[in-house]
């Protein structure tokens, strides 16, 4: 599902003539082979978020390619990205990115809109994940009538509506109390043995960790395994 090769990244700090480089990912290569649930694991600073920046094509790596579904995306335009990301990917954040002025239901909707699926189909679609979240009574609510839980519910069932092949969560229960997180991982892997989508999950809590079949360390932009860079 995903291949990355010789991975590098770095930032460039400062104007033109005294910009400084930061390296924040050195040689990573791996895989993540489809139905998995793979966790990413760090502290602050390791460099996990950039990984999935890169993963989703909203920046470019220094050096390096990837390959999702097949297809090698590291030199796709931004349109050509944009489009591969409705069609193949769906997104969790701990942040939820719920648009407040539009109900649970019209937020789920919101990507068939603009996949240009019609009415009656959207419909369907719409109330089959509203109760696959357990949401169905919710589903004209607004953001802020919804608990954290049930906003995160929300943003699950968004990810779902294009039928993706991998969904890329950034610390999807960070935002959550502890026992509203285990019913919101619960759901991450009732979809994973369900539909067998590939989830990779990008935590500092080793906690959700534990819900991957594989996990990933993260330490200073290197992947370690058992303690040595690999």
């Amino acid at each position: 599902m995903i291949e990355i090769k010789k991975l590098n990244h770095h930032f460039e700090l400062g104007k033109k003539g005294q910009k400084t480089v930061l390296p924040v990912l050195k040689d990573i290569t791996m895989e993540v082979k489809k139905g998995e649930i793979v966790s990413v694991v760090g502290k602050s600073g390791s460099g996990k978020s950039t990984l999935l920046n890169l993963i989703s094509g909203f920046i470019r790596p220094t050096e390096g390619t990837i390959w999702i579904d097949g297809q090698e995306v590291t030199e796709f335009s931004e349109a050509r990205f944009a489009d591969f990301r409705l069609q193949h990917i769906g997104f969790i954040f701990q942040s939820f990115q719920l648009i407040p002025t539009m109900t649970a239901y019209q937020n789920i909707e919101l990507p068939l809109i603009l996949k240009g699926e019609g009415e009656s189909k959207r419909k369907q679609i719409v109330n089959q994940l509203l109760e696959k979240v357990g949401l169905v009574t919710y589903k004209d609510h607004y953001p802020s009538e919804l608990s954290g839980g049930q906003q995160q519910r929300v943003s699950i069932a968004r990810a779902l509506v294009l039928e993706p092949t991998l969904i890329l969560a950034d610390e999807p229960t960070g935002s959550l109390d502890s026992e509203t997180e285990q019913e919101i991982l619960q759901i991450i892997q009732k979809l994973n043995k369900e539909l067998g989508i590939t989830f990779l999950i990008i935590t500092h809590d080793e906690e959700v960790a534990r819900i991957g079949h594989r996990t990933i360390v993260i330490k200073d932009g290197r992947l370690m395994e058992g303690g040595v860079a690999v």
